[in-house]
C-alpha cells in the first residue's frame, strides 16, 4: 500500500509541476502552452482523487471531485484543439472553437452546489469509483443526472479521440514547410500516448458489459508506470522534452536573417514571392540553405551579444533568441558547423580568451580571465584549452614567446 502510494503521489508531484510550469510559461506558443497544461492538470485531477478514495477521505474526495470535473471535460477537446492547433501553427483560438467549451460549461453547472440539487452520498462514490472507475460512475454527483459521467463523457472522450485520428492522418497532405520531421514524431509519440490512456480509462466499460473482474487498483499503477515511463523516455529525447514537452516552442521552419544596417531585426532571407518559390523548388536544395542561414544568423547573434561570456549560457537560450526549437539549434550547429554546442560556445570563449590574456596576465590570474571569458570551472576551461590548441596554457604561451 506504501508503494502504490509513493508511486501515485511522484505521478501527480511530476504532473502538476509539468501543467502549472507551461500554463505559466512566458516562451514559445501560448495557447499550445495552455491547452497542454489543462490536459495535464486533468491527468492529475484523475490520479489525486483515485488517491484520495484509496485513502478513505470521502469530504477530501467530494472537493477535489468537483473541482476537477469541469477539467475533465475540457481535457478531450483540449486535445483535439492542440492537435490542430500544432499542426496549423495557430496562436489563438477562433471564436467559434469556443463551443469546443460546452461540455465545459455543463460541468461547471453540474458541480455548482445547487440548492435544488439532493446531496450527493460520497462514501457511495468512492466506492464506485474504487470499484469501477471514472467512466461508469453511477452515484449522483451534482445538478444532472448520473448518466451526465457513464454516458456523455465516454462519448465525448471517444468522439475527440476519432476526430484528432482524423486530422493525423491527413499529415501527408501538409506541406513540409509546415511540419518538418521533428514535429511530425513528436506529435505522433503525443497522439499514440494520449489514446492509450484514453481507451485504458475505457476497459472498465467493456470489462463490466462483459461481466468480466475488474480492479481498479492495478489500472491506477499502469497509469502511473506509463507516464513515468513515459517521462524517462522523453529525457533523453532533448528535441521531445525542450522543444515540445516541457514549453511549446514555435517550431515551424522560420529562415534565419541577416542584420541590415542599425536595425536589429532579422530579415527573412527567402524570397516573398511564392510563384518563384515554386518554380525553384526543384534547383534549390532548401534544407541546405535553411541551414547555412541559421548557422548564420547563430553565429552573428554569438558574436555580437556574446553570449558565450555567460556562465549559465544554454542551447535553450540561443533558441528562444532565435525563436528556433532546441532540436533545431542542435541539428545545425552539429551538422552545418560541425561542433556540438558545447565545443562551439567554449571555441568562442576560447578565442576571447586568447585575446584577453595579452592584455589583462599583468594583473589578473589565467583562471580569473577565464572566468571573465565565460568558463565556470577551471577543469572546462583546460580542457576546452587543449581542445582547441593542443597545448596547455602555460605551454602554449611560452611557445608564442619563443616564435
Amino acid at each position: 500500500m506504501q508503494s502504490l502510494n509513493l508511486l501515485v503521489s511522484t505521478t501527480c508531484l511530476f504532473l502538476l509541476l509539468f501543467s502549472m510550469h507551461l500554463f505559466f510559461a512566458k516562451r514559445g506558443n501560448r495557447l499550445l502552452n495552455i491547452l497542454l497544461s489543462v490536459i495535464f492538470f486533468a491527468r492529475f485531477g484523475q490520479i489525486l482523487t483515485s488517491l484520495l478514495f484509496k485513502a478513505g477521505h470521502p469530504h477530501a474526495l467530494a472537493i477535489f471531485h468537483q473541482t476537477f470535473t469541469p477539467f475533465y471535460y475540457a481535457a478531450p477537446a483540449c486535445f483535439y484543439l492542440y492537435i490542430t492547433g500544432f499542426l496549423q501553427d495557430r496562436k489563438r483560438l477562433q471564436y467559434i472553437e469556443l463551443l469546443h467549451f460546452v461540455p465545459t460549461l455543463l460541468a461547471v453547472i453540474h458541480v455548482i452546489p445547487w440548492h435544488i440539487s439532493v446531496s450527493s452520498d460520497w462514501n457511495l462514490v468512492g466506492t464506485q469509483l474504487a470499484q469501477n472507475g471514472y467512466f461508469t460512475l453511477k452515484a449522483k454527483t451534482g445538478l444532472f443526472p448520473p448518466y451526465f459521467h457513464y454516458v456523455f463523457r465516454p462519448l465525448l472522450v471517444i468522439g475527440y479521440l476519432c476526430a484528432t485520428w482524423i486530422a493525423v492522418l491527413r499529415l501527408n497532405k501538409k506541406p513540409q514547410q509546415l511540419l518538418d520531421s521533428e514535429g511530425r514524431i513528436w506529435i505522433i509519440f503525443f497522439i499514440r500516448i494520449a489514446t492509450f490512456f484514453q481507451l485504458l480509462g475505457l476497459i472498465p466499460i467493456i470489462l463490466k458489459s462483459l461481466h468480466m473482474p475488474y480492479v481498479n487498483t492495478y489500472f491506477i499503477v499502469i497509469n502511473c508506470l506509463v507516464l513515468l515511463l513515459v517521462l524517462m523516455y522523453t529525457l533523453h529525447k532533448p528535441y521531445i522534452f525542450y522543444g515540445y514537452l516541457l514549453v511549446a516552442v514555435d517550431w515551424t521552419r522560420k529562415p534565419a536573417g541577416r542584420q541590415t544596417g542599425s536595425d536589429s531585426i532579422l530579415v527573412p532571407l527567402e524570397t516573398e514571392n511564392p510563384i518563384r518559390n515554386l518554380t525553384t523548388a526543384k534547383k534549390i536544395n532548401f534544407i541546405d540553405a535553411q541551414l547555412v542561414d541559421y548557422a548564420f544568423a547563430m553565429k552573428e547573434i554569438m558574436e555580437r551579444e556574446q553570449l558565450y561570456l555567460h556562465h549559465d549560457f544554454q542551447i535553450i537560450d540561443l533558441a528562444a533568441k532565435l525563436n528556433l526549437p532546441v532540436h533545431h539549434c542542435s541539428f545545425v550547429i552539429n551538422k552545418q558547423i560541425g561542433k556540438n554546442f558545447r565545443d562551439w560556445i567554449n571555441g568562442y570563449r576560447i578565442s576571447h580568451f586568447l585575446k584577453q590574456y595579452p592584455l589583462k596576465s599583468d594583473r589578473l590570474t589565467i583562471e580569473a580571465i577565464a572566468s571573465e571569458a565565460g568558463f565556470r570551472s577551471q577543469a572546462t576551461f583546460y580542457n576546452a584549452f587543449r581542445k582547441e590548441t593542443g597545448l596547455m596554457p602555460t605551454a602554449y604561451f611560452a611557445m608564442r614567446i619563443s616564435q
